[in-house]
């Protein structure tokens, strides 16, 4: 079977970012835990997809996707300084979960979800940054697919429910797993 519109697919990968002389594994998606997702309904990144699309289980891949394909250019207007006193719980500033590093669920004024990195905790200020961890890579993905079929409800079900606190689980089923990650959480989003 052909990975197409609403097929179960797995597959196994290496996420690698950087000049071809000095990539760096970023993510890694394994036999025992491979990327699982319900292909052609909005999981992935479209040029991910697109790179799939045709084969089937047992084929092999390698292909690259440009930053503005992936999770788009580093905008430096997505690093916002705010103000140190929307860290306070019971009238002390949260020092165990807000230090330089950091990865941190936060809400907009119009209640949208984001994440965002420490960069800085100042005396006024907390420097954090709203770029996706890997905008402005291009990512380089090689890998196989182990799996193709008519996806059950069971799995339907499991692989579209919402997304608990982990930043990978938007489009991975929030199964984040073994991956070999940087950010302590998945790359982030849809590959």
């Amino acid at each position: 079977m052909k990975i197409s519109t609403r097929k179960y697919v797995a597959v196994t990968y290496d996420l690698n970012v950087g000049d071809e002389g000095e990539q760096e594994l970023m993510e890694r998606a394994t036999v025992e835990n491979p990327l699982q997702f319900i292909y052609g309904v909005g999981m992935m990144i479209p040029a991910f997809e697109k790179a799939l699309s045709g084969l089937e289980i047992g084929n092999e891949f390698d292909f690259t996707i440009a930053a503005a394909d992936a999770y788009g250019e580093y905008q430096e207007d997505h690093v916002i300084n705010l103000p140190k006193d929307i860290f306070m719980v019971d009238g002390k500033f949260d020092s165990d979960a807000i230090k330089e590093g950091e990865t941190v669920p936060m809400m907009d004024n119009e209640g949208n979800r984001m994440m965002g990195s420490v960069l800085e905790v100042g005396e006024e200020v907390v420097v954090m940054d709203f770029n996706h961890p890997l905008a402005g890579e291009t990512l380089h993905f090689t890998g196989k697919v182990i799996d193709v079929h008519e996806p059950t409800a069971e799995e339907i079900a499991a692989l579209t429910a919402p997304a608990g606190g982990c930043s990978c689980g938007d489009c991975e089923g929030g199964d984040c797993g073994d991956h070999a990650q940087n950010d302590g959480c998945g790359c982030g989003g849809c590959h």
